[in-house]
């Protein structure tokens, strides 16, 4: 039977800020990227998650991100190659501490946001990501856009690239997200996603915003937890992939 893997960002609220029902949607996913500190989530909510996802044995994924709270990791930030090593380690080092502390370890990198779209093209900010993974020990896949640079990158350091695609998130006709500041930059219709979702497991492409149909191999799904409806989202994925024969299993 074929599979795919299925992911959440989770572990991003924060002080009085609620950023989705992680626990609902760790019921259906098989991957968890959880929220290092830098752009989301304190100490607690991201030690809450581990306890929730190693309770449930679901992969947990270190979500790295740029050091911008206010901004939720959604800007760049122009920060030299070696500062934005340093704040990747930083942020792999408490969550392997909240993970072993839940009985489990960090298994995968995910960066977040603005970090995530600029090491598509970004040689500098890629090679860091990519160096601080090497630096913290370990060979720990990580989870990308598919024609990010960072893959390339992640393969000639001798980690395992993994590719990902959204499934609440519309895609311009080259293969990259539209932009969030663009009001159809997201989907919320289950049924819609659902449909698209099986397309990319079982044909391997995705139709983008102006109804063409692009090539899309990817090994992962995501469903944003913080997106309105995420869990009823996540749910439908994870049920229709499953009545059109493909399984839900972690990539790791």
């Amino acid at each position: 039977m074929p599979f795919i893997d299925l992911n959440s960002d989770v572990g991003e609220s924060m002080g009085g800020r609620n950023m989705g029902d992680d626990a609902a949607i760790l019921t259906s996913v098989s991957s968890a990227n959880i929220a290092c500190g830098f752009h989301a989530g304190d100490p607690s909510v991201i030690a809450q998650t581990c306890r929730d996802a190693a309770k449930l044995g679901i992969t947990i994924g270190a979500h790295v991100g740029y050091h911008d709270l206010a901004g939720f990791g959604r800007r760049f930030l122009d920060c030299s190659p070696t500062e934005l090593a340093d704040d990747v380690l930083y942020q792999l080092g408490a969550l392997e501490a909240m993970a072993r502390a839940a009985g489990a370890r960090i298994q995968y990198v995910k960066p977040h946001g603005a970090l995530y779209n600029a090491i598509v093209h970004h040689e500098g900010h890629a090679q860091a990501v990519i160096d601080a993974i090497r630096a913290f020990g370990s060979d720990l896949p990580v989870l990308l856009l598919p024609g990010s640079i960072a893959l390339v990158k992640a393969e000639a350091a001798g980690l395992r690239p993994v590719t990902e695609a959204f499934a609440d998130r519309n895609y311009n006709p080259d293969g990259t997200l539209v932009s969030r500041r663009e009001a159809n930059a997201l989907l919320h219709d289950p049924e819609t996603v659902t449909k698209n979702m099986i397309r990319l497991a079982t044909e391997k492409t995705i139709v983008a915003i102006d109804g063409s149909v692009i090539p899309m191999d990817a090994e992962s799904i995501c469903v944003h937890g913080d997106t309105a409806g995420a869990v009823a989202m996540a749910a439908a994925v994870r049920s229709g992939l499953r009545s059109a024969g493909v399984a839900i299993k972690s990539f790791v």
